[in-house]
């Protein structure tokens, strides 16, 4: 039997918006909302916020969360939920199964979680993540839109991703209407306990520090990637899926009840 642990990372340190996992929307901490909507799906159990920021984890315990102080110079989000795995499964024998749901995720529906669980159990992948149809020309010449090289045909919406880059990929070379735009990339984990250990001992990939992609670390060095294609990620289709920005966070003021 698998066991799923859910590691919610997040950290003070944020430019565009400073100290945003403790910003109030409507009388709660944004980092509170994201916790309560992971264990309104999974239960308190096995949901833990992993910071670098003790501040955090003071706020965090007062509404019962479990909590893991990381090492606060850790590069990366990925990298925090790696170090707070080896705090509550030292051995390796409690978790088969790692999903990092992001801290500053307001507005993503937790239940995505349930389905990336089961795809990857399906396909025996190391990692799954989220992908979404392009539909405009600005999104597939955004760099900011993180581009996902995946085989589908027709109606499917399942299947490994071949690369990741923030230029156009594939090149439509004929310019075939059906193919015009493809899929771009939403940065939601689900990985093998395993996985996420190998991924972490890894050194930065050539790939990785040319596009700034850290999943092409993993695909580097022969790990497989599955994608599900969605609709959408969003609890409230209106509001921002996360917060990043003063806007971002008033605008979910007026949304998340």
């Amino acid at each position: 039997m698998t066991k799923t642990a859910i590691l919610i990372p997040t950290r003070l340190k944020s430019t565009r918006l400073p100290n945003k996992p403790l910003a109030s929307i409507n009388g709660k901490p944004l980092i509170q909302h994201v916790w309560e909507h992971a264990v309104h799906v999974h239960g308190k159990e096995d949901v833990y916020i992993a910071s670098g920021d003790q501040e955090i984890i003071d706020v965090a315990q007062t509404f019962g969360a479990k909590c893991i102080l990381t090492d606060a110079s850790l590069p990366s989000g990925t990298d925090r939920i790696a170090a707070a795995l080896r705090e509550i499964d030292p051995t390796g024998e409690k978790y088969d199964i790692v999903v990092n749901f992001q801290g500053d995720g307001i507005n993503v529906d937790p239940h995505l979680n349930l389905e990336l669980v089961d795809l990857l159990k399906k396909t025996d992948a190391d990692i799954v993540t989220v992908g979404k149809k392009i539909t405009t020309s600005e999104e597939l010449n955004n760099p900011n839109y993180v581009k996902i090289a995946m085989g589908l045909r027709g109606a499917e919406t399942i299947g490994r991703a071949l690369y990741f880059s923030r230029s156009r990929v594939p090149f439509n070379r004929d310019n075939t209407p059906q193919k015009d735009f493809g899929y771009w990339h939403i940065g939601i984990y689900v990985y093998k306990a395993s996985a996420l250990k190998k991924f972490v001992s890894l050194p930065v990939g050539i790939l990785e520090d040319t596009e700034k992609l850290e999943q092409l670390r993993a695909l580097e060095n022969g790990m497989s990637i599955y994608a599900k294609i969605v609709e959408s990620i969003k609890l409230v289709e209106a509001a921002p899926a996360d917060i990043n920005t003063p806007e971002e966070l008033a605008e979910a003021e007026k949304y998340m009840k």
